[in-house]
């Protein structure tokens, strides 16, 4: 265990005993730092985008119509030098990069779609993966009071826009939930206050 490692768990703590939100609310992620959030904060996993990515337009593809997807039949496909699994629902693609199989990825997307709170939801969106200022545009355009995205510059005029510094010179956000360099035990995604943003709801 690096040091790192060792004073995350200060970190969780603290984030922990900051929480006041216990409504099981459901974090929707583009990638894996929803995951991580929920990891970190001992939270149970209330939908089924966990270990798993989707390029921009099938995220909010999916976003624009979540009834339409939670009840749609999942089949797995395959692509040229990719081999974890990729569930195929209706129109959209789903990378389950971290699952070893489709069956267990079929599992636990049924599983924890059922959990999914559409009342009670929170959206977090990352500039990665291709995404464009027209995908940025229209994800801030969707009509939910709690969704952010991470960008890797600012972008003012996006109003859900949140800046993670550090990724000026590239060409999207990269891996937000390394640690910081700083020996201090805190993700790059910590720039973003996820407990108060899950408190004010």
């Amino acid at each position: 265990m690096n040091i790192n490692q060792f004073l995350r768990k200060f970190v969780n703590y603290k984030n922990r005993k900051r929480l006041t939100n216990k409504s099981n609310f459901s974090l929707i992620s583009s990638n894996c730092n929803g995951a991580f959030i929920l990891h970190d904060l001992g939270l149970k996993f209330n939908s089924p985008f966990v270990n798993l990515w989707l390029k921009p337009k099938d995220f909010i593809k999916y976003l624009e119509n979540i009834e339409h997807y939670k009840n749609a039949n999942m089949q797995f496909i395959h692509e040229d030098g990719i081999s974890y699994p990729i569930g195929k629902l209706d129109d959209i693609n789903i990378y389950f990069q971290h699952y070893k199989t489709e069956e267990e990825a079929l599992s636990k997307w049924i599983q924890r779609t059922e959990r999914i709170d559409i009342n009670n939801i929170f959206i977090l969106f990352t500039d990665r993966d291709e995404c464009t200022y027209e995908d940025l545009v229209r994800f801030d355009n969707l009509n939910f009071k709690n969704k952010i995205v991470f960008t890797h510059i600012p972008y003012p005029e996006i109003k859900s826009s949140f800046y993670i510094k550090g990724f000026e010179s590239d060409s999207s956000v990269g891996f937000c939930h390394e640690y910081k360099n700083d020996f201090s035990g805190h993700r790059i995604l910590d720039q973003f206050d996820y407990v108060e943003w899950f408190n004010r709801s």
